[in-house]
């Protein structure tokens, strides 16, 4: 028998939610500031408000207690603990063990979120690098060290007979993956043959993605290191007449997935914005004590990278809304699930009191993560025998 018991710091598993039915109907236009969340006050919140007192738990002590308890991984001694900027920007090691178990179950639960319509999502995968883009300078590439070395001798230099030249080897590299947008859009066309080309519907996809980090440290700015992270995208494809009330809907759902498993879902947010091209969009924040880091991106990309992925013909583009063929608009839903794991990782800081001792500055620091994201999980049987002390647990 599974139990749920979140007291002293212990997670019980149980079983997880249950999946939303959605009926389907077009969504009522909203905004995100109807989703009420409770409110609750951490205990290093009242120190980073300039609060005074008793014993307070700041983000350096969680640093330490992740990194203690194998949730992240560090760096070189004397100082085995990375900052947090390391982490939030994708420049660490990786997750420990139970971070990265931690990090499964919430793509687990994203993969539950983003197939509310079985027959109208469909999943799909692209690899890590694309082919040579000439036509495209800026990016990350991949190459080998030898031949951009090889590159780099000849050119102050004669140029020697059979040595390749700079540009033949930037030209021929590969380029490594910043979003997982251009990946799902290729597999726009042939994907909506499986939906008998019936809007809206969507592409989902989670994965590895690549990002250029500014050395602000450093007193060159053109050198860079790269971070990576852990993204989620859902690509949504709707009728240009109904873009508006989708990008509502989906924001709306995005916003109640991250608040469901936060003790204090008021630390989750959003606002909106507008690009230079006048897209409209909403960032969804967690707010740590240092100030709020974007979580997800929902953005109205209209049907220009649509039409830019499949230039001459775009009858392949038309889906049906009704009765009419229209070219679709493009809602994409892009997560960073790297900064959502340490966003509950902070969120689930509690103080617990020591059983052995009624001193404040002895109470205990533990993780209250939610049940379904809780690494261990632990079922207890408690039919038969002396239960009193189980109960007490």
């Amino acid at each position: 028998m599974a139990v749920s018991c979140r007291r002293a710091g212990r997670v019980w598993g149980r079983a997880p939610l249950g999946r939303a039915v959605l009926r389907r109907r077009l969504p009522a236009a909203g905004v995100a500031g109807r989703v009420e969340a409770a409110s609750f006050t951490r205990p290093y919140a009242v120190a980073a408000a300039g609060g005074s007192g008793g014993h307070e738990v700041n983000g350096e002590e969680l640093l330490e207690m992740c990194w203690r308890r194998h949730f992240l991984r560090g760096g070189a001694e004397p100082r085995p603990v990375l900052p947090w900027r390391d982490y939030l920007s994708g420049c660490h090691l990786g997750f420990g063990p139970l971070g990265v178990a931690l990090r499964g179950n919430l793509v687990s639960q994203w993969w539950d979120s983003a197939l509310p319509f079985r027959e109208q999502v469909l999943a799909v995968d692209a690899p890590l690098h694309g082919p040579p883009a000439a036509a495209n300078p800026q990016g990350l590439r991949l190459l080998r060290s030898e031949a951009l070395h090889e590159a780099l001798q000849g050119r102050g230099c004669s140029q020697e007979q059979g040595r390749p030249s700079l540009e033949e080897v930037l030209g021929a590299s590969g380029m490594l993956r910043e979003s997982l947008l251009p990946g799902a859009l290729s597999q726009y066309a042939s994907c909506l043959e499986l939906v008998n080309r019936r809007l809206p519907c969507g592409l989902a996809q989670t994965g590895v993605c690549f990002h250029s980090v500014p050395e602000s440290e450093q007193h060159n700015k053109n050198l860079v290191r790269i971070g990576e992270r852990t993204t989620s995208l859902l690509a949504w494809f709707s009728s240009p007449r109904t873009t508006g009330q989708w990008l509502d809907y989906w924001l709306r759902q995005r916003l109640q997935w991250w608040r469901k498993f936060a003790v204090a879902p008021s630390n989750f947010s959003s606002s909106d914005f507008q690009d230079e091209k006048g897209r409209k969009g909403f960032n969804l924040h967690y707010r740590f004590p240092w100030g709020t880091e974007t979580i997800e991106t929902l953005k109205n990309l209209g049907d220009t990278e649509l039409l830019q992925m499949y230039p001459g013909d775009s009858s392949k583009l038309l889906g049906r809304d009704g009765r009419k063929n229209v070219i679709p608009h493009v809602l994409s839903a892009s997560g960073n699930l790297d900064r959502g794991v340490l966003a509950y990782l902070f969120d689930s800081l509690q103080l617990a009191e020591n059983p052995l001792t009624k001193k404040k500055i002895a109470q205990r620091k533990v993780l209250k993560l939610h049940p379904c994201l809780a690494p261990l999980k632990v079922a207890l049987d408690v039919g038969k025998g002396p239960t009193t002390e189980l109960r007490q647990v």
